[in-house]
């Protein structure tokens, strides 16, 4: 385990897929060892953070993410095996209006540095803006709108209809279970059920 982050903290990485290439540069991969449980091939939880990702045409600042029962399963070759995976990534605000280009090109968005999240009429950008906040129901965002800005802000009814936004079905079983905006980003965390790659003995 020790050999394997020396090897794997602050190298850069790529790995090819079905879906294109993404390249990241590893910065954190920790685990609370338990000897007991490292005799019988038990890594316990792991986390690893990476940062500088590209995939395909897109780069990402940050992503993360947490290895839960992490073990080795006797085979040939043997097999690392985790269950579940919690990821999280990061998503720079300029992808966020690239999303609404592509899904409701009538609206413009942006996340501020202060984590508030605005929506813009795409032709009539300096007609003012709504203030909205995101909620997930299964496969479809939710963006409720809490304000309507133009020269001054004005609240509105918490009974103010949202706007739904389809998400993409996600490769690998993947399951969006958060969204959050934080300063200049969109949050977005994801479950996978299980993971697992094989561990060549070499």
């Amino acid at each position: 385990f020790f050999t394997l982050r020396r090897m794997m903290v602050g190298r850069r990485m790529s790995v090819r897929s079905d879906d294109g290439a993404l390249a990241l540069t590893i910065t954190e991969f920790d685990s609370r060892l338990d000897l007991h449980g490292l005799a019988v091939g038990q890594l316990s939880d792991v986390r690893l953070v990476a940062s500088d990702l590209e995939w395909n045409e897109h780069r990402f600042e940050r992503a993360s993410a947490v290895l839960h029962n992490v073990h080795v399963r006797p085979s040939v070759p043997p097999v690392l095996v985790a269950a579940p995976v919690e990821m999280t990534l990061e998503v720079p605000a300029p992808v966020l209006d690239n999303l609404f280009r592509a899904k409701a090109p009538r609206l413009s968005g942006e996340v501020g540095a202060d984590g508030v999240a605005r929506l813009r009429l795409a032709r009539r950008l300096e007609s003012g803006h709504v203030e909205v906040e995101a909620r997930l129901n299964g496969s479809t965002l939710w963006l409720q709108p809490r304000a309507i800005v133009r020269r001054k802000r004005r609240a509105l009814p918490a009974r103010t209809p949202g706007y739904p936004v389809r998400l993409p079905e996600l490769p690998h079983g993947l399951r969006l279970t958060s969204v959050e905006f934080g300063p200049g980003v969109v949050r977005l965390t994801g479950t996978l059920s299980e993971w697992r790659m094989d561990l060549p003995r070499t």
